[in-house]
């Protein structure tokens, strides 16, 4: 393999482990939802591991970001207010049916600011 497509995949692995870790997820939660071992988790954050299309946008649709995130083509970092990083870090240990019932409340509280405004 060329040096280059194993920093490549290096940089890979550590752009998902720095996700995942963000969220609070575990490598067992997250080897679940791809369908994956846990080893093979491990394997792909430390670049020995390719990494095939579909599971990459696994990762992205599990850690809320965009794939080109991961690979290299977004390299702005999104700043969020502190406390909107918090909100994110709670949620991220909420369960999926629970992450969906706060979205339908921040939409709500949204739509009521909406309408104050009228």
């Amino acid at each position: 393999m060329s040096s280059n497509a194993e920093s490549e995949r290096l940089k890979l692995g550590e752009r998902l482990r720095e996700a995942r870790e963000y969220l609070q997820l575990s490598q067992d939660e997250v080897a679940r939802a791809l369908g994956v071992p846990r080893a093979a988790i491990s394997l792909i954050e430390s670049g020995q591991r390719k990494v095939e299309a579909l599971e990459l946008k696994k990762f992205a649709q599990i850690y809320q970001r965009p794939v080109n995130h991961f690979t290299g083509g977004n390299q702005e970092k999104l700043q969020l207010p502190a406390e909107v990083e918090h909100l994110a870090r709670k949620a991220a240990a909420l369960s999926g049916r629970d992450r969906a019932e706060l979205a339908r409340f921040a939409d709500y509280l949204k739509s009521r600011a909406a309408s104050a405004k009228d």
